[in-house]
């Protein structure tokens, strides 16, 4: 009996591999060197392209978002300097939270896309 577990035993010992020493057979990528196509470089164009459409667009958008936030300072000094120090207009506060939202917003813009 105890010839048939040692039997047992080292046949388990030697066909199962034991943890940590196990072999790991490791497949190296094999990387393969394709000459870019008509198709690629078509692609590639387009991307550029259309790249540059959004920055154009981007950028207008950033020029009117500007020129928006200067009118809206002029506005906000108008205000100010028709109130006095005992009066403060809640119309003043408004432009100036307009104000900030739109500074934000062009900051955002110039940050471009994430």
């Amino acid at each position: 009996m105890r010839a048939k577990w040692l039997a047992c035993s080292l046949f388990l010992f030697v066909w199962l591999p034991l943890p940590g020493t196990a072999q790991t057979h490791q497949v190296q990528p094999q990387t393969i060197n394709v000459a870019p196509t008509a198709d690629d470089e078509t692609r590639d164009r387009i991307s550029r392209e259309l790249a540059k459409r959004i920055n154009l667009q981007r950028q207008a958008a950033l020029k009117a978002d500007t020129d928006k936030l200067v009118k809206l300072a002029g506005e906000l000094k108008e205000y100010v300097d028709k109130s006095n120090e005992n009066v403060l207009s809640v119309e003043v506060l408004k432009k100036a939270e307009e104000i900030e939202k739109l500074a934000h917003s062009v900051k955002d813009k110039m940050k471009g896309p994430n």
